[in-house]
């Protein structure tokens, strides 16, 4: 083992494994005969099992709690405020300072917050089960440096209140959380702030028809949405992660792909942008509606003469330095009804506004074929623009745009071209495993240098796999899966 690699790597038992399937081989002998070979799955260098990581505090809540012991916590969310980890579950969240260490995990802080007795009654009576009727905590977000903004589920009636980050105190009267949180746990959603505004994305009924995203809460920025029902702009989305890069908010998701209806549903994943400034449409056209929006495939797949496609984004990182150029990293999967497989990608962020900058993409009236639209049908100012920024530089305001421009895009915000991952191609795949990858978290300054990215990737079997990324392009050195760590213990 290489010195450098050691401190990376660490020095637990080694064992290997490694199981092939006869699907995998079917799948690995199309691609041979179109002269691509398929990659193998990479056996881990070293494995820590049961007996190891077992042995770490297992938080499981406080044992007053009746109904946590009968139903256990059901975590919805976990963010990191300098030396504090907060953790949103079903009535409450907990504060734990990471800065404390202990033979067991204890909450420093602990707020509870419980749907009232009449809420839960009028949820069973709408025909939901007694489980679905607590306060699912669905978003928990910095609002500031002192206040932490959350909202719950609330019985299918949801909910937002402000909290003081130091000590968990609620701070001011509580808000409506439609569109700002589901109604139930189980649905997607995502939030953050930014320059005051609060932007969410996620579905704003209680049938769970009308996906949304949203923003809000700005003193000086309108509340502006999605257009309602219009499977163009979003079609049954799972939102991911959403993150604030320049004068955009960017969106990633997967949805039923549109331009890809002649198969059945077919999920493809997405990362959607909208301009800051953006003020809404003019009383003509998209009037609360946003005039920047646009969205644009993700491509992670496996390249040659047929590609073998990642299609299902699950989980993406925050904005990162990739080569020197700023990245996001995900983790993608294969489509339900296809083999079990995962694969992990790269996207420059300026590649990402490479395709917002490209063609649009539009539908034939009598045909299912999409195709870009010609140049000289797209008006001035480029849809999609941000009001006193390049093509628009002229215009103070969204809401001053012409009808032409505001028109197009409510009809176009597809682009054209995908975005092509870093080296186009996935840095790390597991096809071998019926257990798919769903999470994602990404140091890259590892090794005593700081100059590796190692990826940590959570199974849905409850393994953590830690994988030396070999981000350069063109390299022929490849990825290595560094450890193979089982951190579920059922018993807990």
């Amino acid at each position: 083992m290489p010195h450098s690699l050691a401190p990376i790597m660490g020095t637990p038992e080694m064992t290997g494994w490694h199981r092939p399937t006869v699907v995998l081989a079917l799948c690995c002998t199309m691609l041979l005969v179109s002269g691509t070979p398929f990659p193998k799955d990479l056996e881990p260098i070293n494995t820590v099992g049961g007996q190891v990581s077992f042995l770490h505090p297992v938080f499981q809540g406080l044992n007053p709690d009746n109904d946590t012991l009968q139903l256990g916590l059901d975590f919805q969310r976990m963010i990191r405020i300098h030396h504090m980890l907060y953790i949103a579950a079903r009535d409450h969240v907990f504060a734990i300072n990471l800065s404390t260490s202990a033979d067991e995990i204890t909450p420093q802080y602990k707020l509870t917050w419980k749907t009232k007795p009449q809420d839960m009654e009028k949820c069973a009576l709408r025909g939901k089960n007694n489980d679905e009727c607590y306060n699912y905590i669905k978003v928990l977000v910095s609002r500031n440096d002192q206040t932490l903004f959350a909202c719950g589920t609330n019985a299918f009636n949801p909910t937002c209140r402000n909290y003081k980050m130091e000590t968990l105190e609620q701070d001011g009267e509580e808000l409506l959380g439609q569109a700002r949180c589901p109604f139930e746990s189980k649905q997607s959603n995502v939030a953050l702030f930014a320059d005051g505004n609060l932007y969410s994305a996620t579905m704003a009924d209680f049938l769970a028809s009308d996906a949304v995203i949203y923003r809000s809460l700005g003193e000086r920025s309108p509340v502006l949405r999605t257009v309602k029902y219009d499977s163009k702009w979003l079609r049954e989305p799972h939102f991911h992660h959403a993150i604030e890069y320049g004068r955009y908010v960017y969106f990633f998701f997967s949805e039923i792909a549109v331009e890809y209806t002649t198969l059945g549903k077919v999920v493809y994943s997405r990362v959607a942008r909208v301009c800051k400034n953006d003020m809404g449409g003019s009383p003509r056209v998209l009037e609360k509606y946003w005039t920047s929006f646009l969205k644009a495939r993700l491509n992670c797949s496996i390249p040659g003469d047929s590609f073998f496609y990642f299609d299902v984004l699950q989980s993406v990182s925050n904005v990162v330095q990739v080569n020197m150029r700023p990245a996001v990293i995900g983790v993608f999967t294969t489509q339900s009804n296809s083999i079990t497989g995962s694969g992990v990608c790269a996207f420059y962020m300026d590649d990402i506004e490479k395709v917002f900058s490209g063609k649009f993409k539009e539908q034939k009236t009598t045909e299912s074929i999409w195709s870009p639209v010609p140049d000289e049908r797209v008006p001035k100012p480029r849809p999609g623009s941000c009001a006193g920024e390049e093509s628009a530089a002229s215009y103070k305001s969204s809401n001053t745009f012409p009808d032409e421009t505001l028109s197009f895009i409510k009809s176009y915000p597809l682009m054209d071209d995908a975005v092509p991952s870093v080296s186009e191609k996935p840095w790390f795949t597991k096809t071998t495993s019926r257990y798919k990858l769903n999470q994602i978290a990404v140091d890259t300054e590892a090794g005593p240098d700081k100059n590796y990215t190692v990826v940590f990737l959570g199974s849905e079997d409850g393994k953590i796999l830690k994988v030396l990324a070999s981000t350069a392009e063109n390299s022929t050195r490849g990825s290595l899966l560094l450890e193979e760590v089982d951190v579920y213990n059922p018993s807990k």
